[in-house]
């Protein structure tokens, strides 16, 4: 089964942080299809470094480079159809990364590790 992260679960994950569920850890450790990452969420992150409220010990292409292929994820592009959703989607959710990430979740019919219950209300299938 493929699945896709969202940025929390992304980072917990690669930082090995106890807030990632163990459920969701087991999930993407024992992913039988890709583990899928949003350009959405390395969008965000990149936006928090330059605003400084985040920071990595490696510059962000070589960082992100890395763990994308130390722990074999698979960068999900942004289809035309993606953002198509994203025009259906009720606004549940403000933040408008979540957003594209949701979409990218229920256009490509795969489950989402994320700790976020508001994720609920636009019926994907998430895994915490």
């Amino acid at each position: 089964m493929n699945i896709l992260l969202d940025t929390q679960a992304l980072l917990w994950f690669i930082l090995d942080d106890n807030r990632l569920s163990k459920n969701g850890k087991e999930y993407i450790m024992n992913a039988e299809g890709s583990v899928f990452v949003s350009p959405a969420s390395l969008w965000e992150l990149a936006i928090k470094i330059s605003l400084g409220k985040y920071s990595l010990a490696e510059p962000f292409l070589f960082f992100w480079n890395k763990q994308l292929q130390h722990n074999d994820f698979t960068l999900l592009n942004i289809d035309i159809k993606h953002t198509a959703r994203l025009t259906e989607l009720p606004f549940y959710h403000r933040d408008p990364f979540d957003r594209l990430i949701i979409a990218q979740s229920l256009e490509e019919k795969i489950p989402l590790v994320s700790s976020d219950s508001m994720f609920d209300k636009y019926t994907v299938n998430r895994i915490w």
